[in-house]
């Protein structure tokens, strides 16, 4: 048995059943191993950002960690971006970075790096490798670091003699903590709060997002009459018929401080207070009001959802929580297709228990206003504001729940950051409908133009905003990749091609080219 051969059988012994992966020679001895060793599915993407962000969403869904298998320094610093967004969404990830053999470092070899420098901004744990026998012991150090709560990356650098050098055995699993309870001083803290009679506003994040934590959430609704509200953009969002519904962060500073004006207590679930996103000149950059009290009930690491629980009970709340989302599927609408009428056609064939990977910036708003009463379903957003997630997340969902329909919204300037994502679709055949809301453009960054005061918008500058000349055939890209493709350019060709797509399985795409 060799290094590589231990680091496998771990990984596999530790609950680690999938690896997404694009190696190079450094790290040929364990993509050796998996052909010896059953239990860890190898998935190829063709960036290193597709991988990264496929195991962000394959850890959202499945809640565990996948393993990636990355190319030295420059292969970890192709995939930072998804990193750092799978950071913000506390997803559980551990890296396998392969390296140069211990003795070769002293030559600077062209493709020598800084790995751990790399991986130190987006990693709670790093770890270098130093000798063939204590590769397994690492690598069970790496899973349970990665599961550490709420979910962190891990990131376990293998020197290629490491690998390729004899071991003596894997390493058995190491105990994974469960997320510390809350104390019953920050229960009885917040319950006797909540009896003042405050103008309320519980924020939650993480776990609290799931419909255990949201109905414990309602409850304290029921009985204490205050509003609920997640980040603007969460990891993942339980949502839709039959689950209590929550309102969400709006995006620009102002609208932050109008939303939370009249808030007198603020109290946190797994999550901060919401912040502008960016700083824009005379706006504000803290958003909550100077007068508003703020209550932390459970920090990240703790179990929110116990927490609302206990709250719930301590005040004596009624066994059902209030404002659960009833059924109402929108009427389909007729003639121009933008971005409200494409919301209305997801909306209305959106199947029950599908997952929605949305990173379609302005293009999405319609899609979360129509989806809000569609069938019962999970919500992936772009956590760390790092464009090329979307399809990447999609793609590492539909790994994770084979037996649900993920729906990918995405806006046709970042799907080109990680179009690849198409091809492991294809080749994993995963069941993954791609909508690309095709308007030419990064409409965000002519709003953004405008808001941070910009006097200019002559041609030049509005040139680096603008996706025309030539325009983008996402039909034949996505063709191109061996997933099956149409264009919809009126609201009944859409609801024609996506009520298709919703209706059989595999990879699908659809072009809706939106008028504005």
């Amino acid at each position: 048995m060799n290094g590589a051969e231990s680091l496998v059988r771990t990984l596999v012994a530790a609950g680690i059943e999938v690896c997404f992966a694009n190696p190079g020679t450094s790290e040929m001895n364990f993509v050796a191993a998996l052909d010896k060793i059953d239990g860890l599915r190898p998935i190829l993407g063709l960036f290193e950002g597709v991988v990264t962000g496929a195991a962000d969403g394959y850890g959202r869904m499945a809640g565990k960690p996948a393993a990636t298998l990355l190319h030295l320094g420059p292969g970890l610093a192709n995939g930072l971006a998804n990193l750092h967004n799978a950071r913000r969404a506390a997803t559980p990830i551990v890296n396998i970075v392969g390296d140069h053999a211990t003795y070769h470092a002293q030559y600077d070899a062209p493709l020598a790096s800084d790995v751990v420098g790399f991986a130190r901004p987006v990693s709670a744990w790093i770890h270098r490798a130093s000798s063939a026998q204590t590769v397994a012991g690492d690598a069970a150090r790496a899973v349970q670091a990665a599961r550490q709560p709420p979910g962190q990356i891990a990131t376990l650098i293998l020197p290629a003699d490491t690998a390729w050098l004899d071991a003596d055995r894997p390493a058995p699993p190491l105990p994974v903590a469960d997320p510390s309870p809350v104390s019953a001083q920050a229960v009885e803290q917040v319950a006797e709060a909540l009896g003042a009679g405050k103008r309320t506003l519980l924020l939650l994040g993480g776990a609290a997002l799931r419909r255990r934590g949201l109905d414990a959430a309602g409850r304290i609704a029921a009985k204490a009459g205050v509003r609920l509200a997640c980040d603007t953009f969460t990891a993942r969002l339980e949502r839709g018929a039959g689950v209590v519904a929550i309102d969400r962060i709006p995006y620009f500073a102002e609208q932050i401080v109008d939303f939370l004006k009249d808030t007198e207590l603020l109290v946190l679930v797994g999550t901060r207070p919401p912040v502008s996103f960016f700083a824009y000149p005379g706006r504000p950059s803290w958003c909550t009001p100077d007068s508003c009290r703020i209550l932390y009930l459970a920090q990240p690491h703790e179990d929110g959802i116990g927490a609302l629980e206990a709250v719930a009970d301590a005040v004596g709340a009624p066994a059902q929580p209030a404002s659960r989302a009833p059924l109402k599927r929108p009427e389909l609408p007729a003639g121009p297709l933008n971005v409200m009428t494409a919301g209305q056609v997801i909306g209305h064939y959106l199947p029950a228990n599908a997952i929605i990977a949305e990173e379609a910036g302005t293009a999405g708003l319609g899609t979360a206003f129509f989806t809000a009463n569609a069938e019962a379903h999970d919500y992936l957003s772009l956590t760390g504001g790092s464009i090329g997630q979307g399809m990447p997340v999609a793609t590492g969902a539909a790994v994770a729940c084979p037996d649900r329909k993920v729906v990918c919204l995405e806006g046709d300037g970042s799907a080109m950051y990680t179009l690849q994502s198409l091809w492991t679709q294809a080749r994993e055949r995963l069941d993954v409908t791609t909508v690309i809301f095709a308007n030419r453009s990064y409409v965000i960054l002519n709003v953004e133009l405008k808001r941070v005061g910009a006097a200019e918008r002559g041609p030049k500058a509005l040139s680096m905003l603008d996706l025309h000349n030539p325009a983008l055939d996402w039909v034949s890209l996505a063709q191109g990749m061996g997933v099956e493709a149409s264009r919809a350019s009126t609201a009944e060709e859409f609801a024609a091609q996506f009520s298709s797509a919703m209706a059989s399985r595999g990879p699908r795409l659809i072009e809706a080219v939106i008028s504005r």
